[in-house]
């Protein structure tokens, strides 16, 4: 694994800023990875090995992901959308697994870890970098149950809602009395009054919609762009 000094630069650039958030998450990663004996966890070889749960959506969590190298694509990082600055690091190969939080105390103890820094935002910056993970950080060793379509890899099984008629995959579909629905069917969704957009060449083939291109804006462009080659 790089150095602290290496990540938290990488870290930084790829989130966007430096923030208390990603010194913590940084750390938190780095923990989290030695307890689970990966050495390297985005070598390829490791990575597959590797799920972590992000209990935030927040600075922290971004850092996580970058020193971990998981991704929801990979399906490698789960977020858990508890509003705890937390993160569970899980080795696929033996089941060992280890929640690390971040201590409230924490923020407390700032000003005796960094009492020259002036400001409160630059002062947690450097403390966070200072003080020894046992008092950053509490450590649980937990147990992870995942189910079969829970783990990476391929899609093997879909549904298909029997009230909208969405598919649904990775059995993420909910069954009442006999019925199988999708969650926002069920549970309600996070968007409202959804409608649906059509234009005129909707749903034609590529070969046909080649044709018929100019029939909305973005094919009128399309058209020009091809003129110009």
């Amino acid at each position: 694994m790089e150095s602290f000094e290496a990540l938290i630069a990488s870290s930084a650039a790829a989130h966007g800023h430096l923030c208390p958030g990603q010194v913590v998450g940084v750390r938190m990663a780095m923990l989290g990875c030695r307890l689970i004996g990966l050495t390297d966890p985005r070598r390829h070889d490791q990575i597959k090995k590797l799920i972590v749960f992000v209990e935030m959506d927040r600075c922290t969590a971004d850092a996580v992901a970058h020193v971990t190298g998981v991704k929801l694509g990979r399906r490698s990082l789960k977020f858990m959308d508890y509003g705890i600055m937390a993160a569970t690091f899980l080795n696929l190969e033996d089941g060992g697994a280890y929640r690390v939080l971040s201590t409230e105390e924490s923020r407390d103890l700032a000003d005796m870890y960094a009492p020259e820094v002036e400001g409160k935002y630059a002062r947690q910056l450097a403390a966070y970098r200072r003080m020894p993970d046992s008092v950053l950080f509490r450590v649980q060793q937990v147990q992870v149950s995942l189910k079969d379509c829970d783990l990476p890899g391929p899609t093997r099984y879909k549904a298909v809602c029997s009230r909208c008629g969405q598919v649904i995959r990775d059995r993420r579909e909910v069954v009442r009395c006999g019925q199988v629905l999708c969650r926002p069917c069920t549970e309600g969704a996070y968007f409202s009054h959804a409608r649906e957009v059509t234009w005129p060449d909707m749903g034609l083939a590529p070969e046909a919609a080649e044709g018929t291109a100019a029939a909305s804006p973005e094919g009128t462009q399309l058209n020009r762009e091809k003129r110009a080659c």
